[in-house]
């Protein structure tokens, strides 16, 4: 199958997976002040990723038509930069400039630290 269709289907996969989890995250809600589900599948996606780049790596254990199913398909699908920038624009034109910058701060520093703790879970078995 081509690996165009491999990322297609994980990318069906990854988006409906965004869709259920951050819907049950916000739904955990009743006045959410931040958008805690785009919030969740950012993080939990780099923490993932973090597992899989260390798998991939340090152990060599897969071709490209499998890091590009699970990298660019479902990790692409799943995790929402594009709303994470939609929803920024929004709260600053609201003038919510606290709530954006935690928002900003949490997405980069909580999303690098997931990537950092993914690799290091792996590399420490």
């Amino acid at each position: 199958m081509p690996l165009f269709v491999w990322v297609g289907i994980g990318g069906f996969l990854g988006s409906v997976s965004r869709y259920f989890v951050g819907g049950w995250v916000l739904r955990l809600f009743t006045k959410p002040w931040l958008p805690y589900g785009t919030i969740t599948v950012n993080i939990l996606g780099c923490f993932v990723i973090g597992i899989l780049h260390a798998l991939f790596e340090v152990r060599n254990i897969t071709g490209i038509e499998v890091r590009s199913f699970l990298f660019i398909g479902i990790l692409g699908g799943f995790t929402t930069f594009s709303t994470f920038g939609y929803e920024a624009f929004g709260m600053i034109r609201n003038g919510q400039i606290l709530a954006t910058t935690t928002y900003l701060a949490s997405q980069l520093v909580l999303g690098i630290l997931g990537v950092w703790l993914g690799d290091l879970l792996i590399r420490s078995f």
